[in-house]
């Protein structure tokens, strides 16, 4: 009877010892007690492999023995569940009055920690009575909502369950205990171990060696059992020489020590992984991950261990799913983040929590709301394109397109028991997704299926408890779904935590760079460090870099053929990271020249692979593609040898793309064309590829929004309403210091007409208010600029048609340009000299540009030329020069004007005056190139143009074209 310790460091064979033992007691029916209900399976498994068969014994975690001692405890408790001590520390935060912490309170994440904290206290066996402040009254308020409906908490129950093997004889009756896997113990779990050495035999296994660095964390348990074991301490040597490679040995041996031993050869059982970005970085993992499988290592022996094996869900996903390397990821999700359980919260927020448009469609898209995906299509475009986005809209809109309701949302939100109408709702979920007919089959439908058991369990706990809707919604949020340990023909991704217990022929450790690993303390708002030492009861906590170092030395021994160590040694973005101090650590204990030669790297300008270590067939063809860059010859032999040929030219001419149209359809369409808008021609000379993709192919973005198009559609229609209003509102034609005021009053009502008429999108109160409040920035400069010019023409003609049949009858035909051929288009005003037919035309600008007279000759500018030439042929007025306006910043004004006429246009820019024959000579080379770019329209002659022979930085149809960028 008693306590016996078995010590000693990693791979000494302590474990397979301690199951022999456990073994040879089978007659006495042990226990043994493993760190993780996943390790259950796995050790029964092992002693099934050693024995046969099992009629006796028992294997469980430390919770599976605190439960089996309370099972006939008379007072015992119903156990809440993990959602319900949620709940019930919600309810208790509700009801406390708090002081200090008042605020904090209000935060998300409050409740969460809170709770931690409190498991931790009553781990430590601490009472409210041993605390003080806001954390005491939080945690007897805890403890009496429990009380009052009558249930323990988990630890509660381990509290029970040591008390009572200390004070019941027939809590136990005498059967062996056996344990592993643990380097730390709570409270409770001390208290159950000191009880039990003293009523039966105890053995316990842990992995330790007094003075070396890598135990530090250990010290504390070690020295604990070590009094509790009384001498009864059996030290096993170090065995890992037996069966690891030698430098692996080597390195269990020398991690972290002062004074390592000689190193042996590398021989390739440790390499260094540097890549760059976490894409780049994980590409070299799984390249080598499929050379090992090829060379017949099991994928089931290989394991990616990290920080966090949750956090490169995405980018594994993205490497080794591009790689076809199967693999399972040892790691509990959120119900949220599966796709059944992202659809049925979205859908419960909309429903009750007064989400959007976005949360709506999220779950109606999904396979589980029953709905055709094009349907669904049809009218999520449709309420995007208006910008409807409040819940109330959202519904009306929806229902008036569908015609019907949506299915289920009236039902869900009459249901009187929202924990019955949820799982209603779940059950109809997984009918529409998967049917009645066949059983659903697939890595989606399983996740699906352990989703779905995970949210029902869930409704299940909470059956019995009155819950709001914001209750259920957040306890499913929190609901975990454990998607199932990893499978036979898998490579096994799993975090440092769960890595200690396991053994695999090859292991890649990654996440070694600084601030990484070792990883960052995080300190309890409620219990620092001072309080856990002046509290003692075990919540002590070991440093955090001692604690990752102990972690990082059980993964690097985890592997018994080969060691990977992996890190990042710049970010996507090109900036350095240092490497992780364990890093350099295990560096140290080899030679510098075997660790150079032992480290690959890959850098971020690596885009492919090289030929011969390209992993599959696509990233040979990308690595070929590269070679016919440089050596086109050997490409080609490649290409010829391996029925490439096709492949590689489409690859070679990906930049080399004809761009003149050939659709008969669309020469036909383009051919007969005889009008063409003077904006349109514009946008030909400035690129014609881009005219294509804007004006022919002119894709359209589902999501309405304010864009500068918007912006000047409704400056535009206020100055129309403005200009066309003035001589009756103010008695004058013009605005002028006497009358500025009353105009800006008059501009005022203009503006909000323009935005009732113009704005047909259902902004938000912000988005409304900035386009309104700049617009009037914008618009009361200008008004307010032109009070003060000494222009003296009259604003006569506003929003002047030509070329379109919505035309004044003498303007329909449109501007001849030749051959045939007419100008359409808009000018925005006419302004015109009160005592004789001449006049100015002015275009407005939203932006902040405006062209002087020769950027419009230099940027090939066809509008102001070709207005007044439409003034002068069309609308009979001799034009003196044309000007943009520009509505917002300095509201600047530049153009094209009669040089001879400017005492009668005073006011503009020195430089835009021409004489005479530079006037008109402008005014009809942009007639020539307007008639030279419809022409070429009609032969369909798109061509790779850009204006001034090289594609702007900014524009981003550069794909399209197929342009080659620097």
């Amino acid at each position: 009877m008693g306590l016996s310790l078995l010590a000693g460091p990693a791979n000494a064979g302590k474990v397979a010892l301690l199951l022999e033992r456990y073994l040879a007691r089978l007659d006495d029916e042990p226990t043994l007690i493993v760190p993780n209900a996943s390790d259950v399976d796995r050790v029964e498994r092992d002693l099934l492999a050693r024995c046969g068969c099992l009629f006796s014994g028992a294997i469980g975690t430390f919770d599976d023995v605190f439960r089996r001692l309370v099972r006939a405890d008379p007072l015992a408790r119903p156990v809440a569940t993990d959602v319900q001590r949620a709940l019930v520390v919600r309810r208790a935060l509700a009801g406390a009055e708090l002081n200090g912490l008042s605020r904090s309170a209000r935060t998300p994440g409050f409740a969460d920690t809170l709770l931690q904290t409190l498991g931790e206290l009553e781990q430590g066996l601490v009472d409210p009575d041993d605390l003080d402040g806001d954390l005491a009254a939080l945690y007897a308020g805890y403890r009496a909502e429990l009380d009052r409906i009558e249930l323990w908490d988990r630890d509660l129950l381990r509290r029970r369950a040591a008390e009572r093997l200390e004070t019941d004889l027939d809590a136990w009756h005498g059967e062996p205990v056996f344990a592993y896997g643990f380097e730390d113990l709570t409270g409770a779990e001390w208290a159950l171990l000191n009880a039990f050495a003293g009523r039966t035999d105890v053995e316990v296994s842990l992995p330790y060696e007094p003075g070396r660095v890598a135990f530090a964390s250990l010290a504390r348990t070690a020295e604990d059992l070590a009094e509790l074991a009384s001498g009864r301490i059996e030290e096993l040597p170090r065995r890992s020489g037996e069966y690891q490679h030698p430098a692996l040995a080597h390195l269990e041996r020398a991690l972290f020590e002062e004074s390592p031993p000689p190193a042996p050869d590398l021989d390739a059982a440790v390499r260094f992984f540097e890549g760059a970005g976490v894409r780049g970085t994980l590409e070299l993992v799984g390249d080598e991950v499929v050379e090992l499988l090829r060379s017949g290592v099991p994928a089931e022996r290989i394991a990616l261990v990290a920080p966090s094996a949750e956090s490169l869900r995405g980018p594994l996903e993205t490497v080794l799913g591009g790689l076809d390397v199967p693999y399972a990821i040892e790691s509990r999700v959120r119900l949220g983040a599966t796709p059944l359980g992202h659809a049925l919260l979205q859908f419960l927020r909309y429903a009750w929590a007064d989400a959007g448009r976005r949360e709506l469609f999220a779950y109606l898209r999904s396979p589980y709301s029953g709905l055709a995906r094009s349907s669904v299509d049809y009218v999520e475009g449709r309420l995007r394109g208006r910008a409807v986005h409040t819940p109330e809209r959202v519904e009306e809109e929806a229902e008036k397109l569908r015609e019907a309701p949506v299915p289920g949302l009236a039902e869900l939100r009459a249901a009187e028991r929202p924990v019955a109408a949820v799982q209603q709702l779940l059950r109809a979920m997984v009918r529409c997704a998967y049917g009645t007919e066949a059983p659903p089959a697939g890595e989606t439908s399983r996740l699906d299926l352990r989703a779905y058991g995970a949210a029902l369990q869930v409704l299940a706990e909470l059956g019995e408890w009155q819950v709001s809707r914001d209750e259920l919604i957040g306890a499913l949020e929190r609901c975990d779904v454990w998607p199932g340990s990893a499978e036979p023909g898998r490579v096994v991704v799993l975090d440092l935590l769960r890595a200690r217990t396991r053994r695999f022929d090859v292991v890649f450790v990654l996440g070694l760079e600084e601030g990484s690993l070792p990883r960052r303390s995080n300190t309890s708002p409620f219990l620092d460090d001072d309080r856990r030492r002046e509290l003692g009861r075990r919540l002590e906590r070991p440093d955090q870099v001692s604690r990752d170092r102990y972690l990082f030395y059980t993964a690097c021994t985890r592997a018994t053929r080969r060691l990977y160590l992996v890190r990042e040694a710049a970010t996507d973005e090109g900036q350095p990271r240092e490497p992780s101090p364990f890093w350099e650590e295990v560096a140290a204990v080899f030679d510098p020249e075997d660790v150079a030669h032992a480290t690959a790297r890959r850098a971020l300008s690596s885009l492919t692979w090289p030929l011969d270590a390209a992993p599959t067939e696509r990233e040979r063809l990308r690595a070929l593609a590269l070679l016919g860059a440089v050596e086109p010859d050997a490409a080609r032999a490649l290409a010829e040898a391996n029925d490439w040929e096709r492949r590689l030219r489409r690859a070679q001419g990906a930049l080399r793309r004809e761009t003149r149209l050939r659709s008969e359809v669309l020469l036909q369409l383009y051919g007969s064309r005889g009008t063409f808008a003077v904006t349109e021609l514009e946008r030909f000379a400035d690129c014609s590829s881009a005219w294509l993709f804007e004006r022919v192919i002119s894709p359209k973005t589902i999501d309405a929004e304010v864009d500068p198009l918007l912006r000047g559609s409704v400056a535009h229609s206020a100055l129309h309403k403005f200009y066309a209003g003035l001589p009756k509102e103010l008695g004058h034609d013009r605005v002028t210091p006497e009358n500025v005021e009353r105009a800006v009053g008059f501009l005022r009502r203009c503006l909000d007409d323009a935005l009732r008429g113009g704005v047909r999108l259902e902004l938000t109160e912000l988005q409304a208010a900035e386009l309104e409040e700049s617009l009037w920035r914008d618009l009361e400069g200008f008004v307010r600029d032109e009070a003060e010019s000494p222009l003296r023409l009259v604003p006569r003609r506003f929003e002047v048609l030509f070329g379109s049949d919505r035309a004044a009858p003498e303007l329909q035909r449109g501007l001849q340009l030749g051959d045939g051929l007419h100008l359409s288009g808009k000018i925005d005003r006419i302004d015109v000299d009160p005592f004789s037919a001449r006049g100015i035309v002015q275009d407005y600008k939203s932006g902040r540009t405006a062209h002087s007279a020769k950027q419009i000759d230099e940027e090939l500018k066809l509008q102001i030329p070709l207005y007044m030439l439409v003034l002068r042929d069309l609308v009979g007025i001799e034009p003196l020069g044309g000007v943009y306006r520009a509505l917002a910043g300095a509201r600047v004004t530049r153009g094209l004007l009669h040089k001879g006429e400017e005492e009668d246009l005073p006011g503009f820019q020195r430089n835009d005056y021409l004489p005479e024959d530079e006037f008109w000579s402008l005014v009809d080379t942009a007639r020539d190139r307007a008639l030279g770019y419809a022409q070429r329209i009609r032969a369909g002659d798109v061509r790779h143009d850009p204006k001034g022979g090289e594609c702007p930085a900014w524009c981003d149809l550069w794909s399209m074209c197929r342009v080659p960028r620097p």
